[in-house]
This record gives C-alpha cells, sequence and structure tokens, in this order.
C-alpha cells in the first residue's frame, strides 16, 4: 500500500501553499517534512489525508484519490494527528481513544467489547494504559500525545500521518515521543509521515526527508543528502553548520551565531 503526492498544487484564498510538489509513502517507512513555518507542511499532510483538495495534481492511496475514497474507508487506511490535536470536552482517555473506533462501528455506532479490547491494547502500545480513567485535560503534554497517538492506532489504519507531534514538548518527551513512533514503525510495520521543526530529530530518526521552502521542495531524500549547509540555508534563510552524529552517524546541525553569519547566506 503506497501513499502518494503527485505534483501537488493547493493555495489558500491567493496564496500558494503548495507548488507541484510529490512524495510517496509506503508501509514500513519513516518520512520526514522539514521546512520553516510556512513552508507547505501542514497543507501537504492536509491534502494527503483528503481534508484539503488541490488546485492541481492529486494524492491517492494505491492509485484511489483520496477525495474519491468514503471517510470512512479512509480512515481504515489513513490515521491524522493533527498540530492541535484535542477536544472540547474533558473525556477519558479510554474515550478518546474509543474515538478512533468509529470507522469500524457497525450501523447501531455502540462499541462492542472488540472494540473496548483494541482501545486497550492500544493504550498499552503507547504506555497510557495506567492512566485510562484519567481525564485528557489532566494530562501532561507527552501523555496528550501519546493518548492521540493511541487514538490513531485504534483505527488499525496502516498509515500515521503526523503534524508537529513534538511541539511544545520539553527535550525528554520529544525523544520519547519519537522513540515510541519509531519503534510502531519497526514493530507494526506502519507508514510515518512526520512534520518536524526540529531539524535534528528529523535528520536522525528519519529514513527519508522532504525539505520544502515556500510550498516548493528543495530537496528529498536521505537525511545526509538533504540536510546540507547549501540546503539549509535556502530554506530557513540563516547560515548554519553542519556535522555528522558521532553516535548515531545523523546530520547534526547547528545555527552559526550572529556574528558569524555576516548578512544572508550566499546560495
Amino acid at each position: 500500500m503506497r501513499l502518494r503526492a503527485a505534483t501537488v498544487c493547493a493555495f489558500y484564498g491567493e496564496s500558494r501553499a503548495l507548488n507541484g510538489v510529490s512524495l510517496e509513502v509506503g508501509e514500513g517507512e519513516f518520512v520526514g517534512l522539514a521546512g520553516p513555518n510556512g513552508s507547505g507542511k501542514t497543507t501537504l499532510i492536509r491534502v494527503l489525508s483528503g481534508v484539503i483538495e488541490p488546485s492541481s495534481g492529486e494524492a491517492t492511496l494505491d492509485g484511489r484519490n483520496v477525495r474519491r475514497i468514503p471517510s470512512r474507508e479512509l480512515a481504515k487506511s489513513v490515521a491524522v494527528i493533527p498540530q492541535q490535536a484535542g477536544s472540547t470536552f474533558d473525556f477519558s482517555v479510554l474515550e478518546t481513544v474509543l474515538m478512533g473506533r468509529y470507522a469500524h462501528l457497525g450501523r447501531l455506532r455502540f462499541e462492542t467489547a472488540r472494540d473496548y479490547e483494541a482501545a486497550r491494547r492500544c493504550l498499552e502500545q503507547t504506555g497510557m494504559l495506567h492512566l485510562a480513567g484519567r481525564g485528557v485535560a489532566q494530562l501532561s503534554g507527552g501523555e496528550r500525545q501519546r493518548t492521540f497517538i493511541a487514538r490513531a492506532l485504534a483505527q488499525e489504519a496502516r498509515f500515521l500521518l503526523l503534524d508537529e507531534p513534538t511541539a511544545h514538548l520539553d527535550l525528554r518527551h520529544q525523544v520519547e515521543l519519537m522513540n515510541l513512533v519509531a519503534e510502531l514503525n519497526r514493530r507494526e510495520g506502519l507508514g510515518i509521515l512526520v512534520a518536524l521543526h526540529d531539524v535534528n530529530l528529523a535528520a536522525r530518526y528519519c529514513q527519508r526527508l522532504l525539505l520544502l521552502h515556500e510550498g516548493a521542495a528543495v530537496a528529498h531524500g536521505a537525511p545526509r543528502d538533504v540536510m546540507t549547509e547549501r540546503n539549509l540555508s535556502l530554506a530557513y534563510g540563516t547560515r548554519v553548520r553542519v556535522t555528522e552524529d558521532e553516535e548515531s552517524g545523523a546530520p547534526q546541525i547547528a545555527i552559526v551565531s550572529g556574528s558569524e553569519q555576516n548578512g544572508q547566506p550566499e546560495i
């Protein structure tokens, strides 16, 4: 099964959000989206999940246009964890995860023992089973994100699309969350597409990266090929220094100090 965007263009009003972007994610792959605010990361996730219809190009799941797939059917293959995941009411953790079962409910839409079993299994996978009865509003940021990942897993989808899942988390919880996503990718064979602000997290965890700038692709490929000083300077408009992390071998990015900048980068 493959999720694909083909030469996608998209607008918000008169503003172009994506300009001819292509990307493909297969089951078992871990792909990252990097780029500054407004570069098109969230828009691409919305296009791939069928929320936004592109002005040209298309998003497909195994060759079928995602906008033509009934929402309940699509939810069995693609689960989205949005940037501001949450709920208006203080549902319990278990109730929140059960919401992910809507695509599998029968016509009467009542949860069965199988749905409760699936929800508890997903909570166990994300280390949240011991908090099943707690209100979501009472959780820490990391616990909330784990709850929403469990809700996505309850859909039994083969693709997880995560939009800035580490935003507002401290360093420890960022690493714990990314380790969880990486483990789900390895153990369950899920296709992962994650938008990240932190370029070092993106370089360390993702097998492939798409670097965006003003809605267009700057580079696409292995982290060491994408996370170059030239590409990052072009995308972010500031000079950076790229070295190799001694432990993982992944690119390690540092911003060049203000005294070394000497104006805009020469590209």
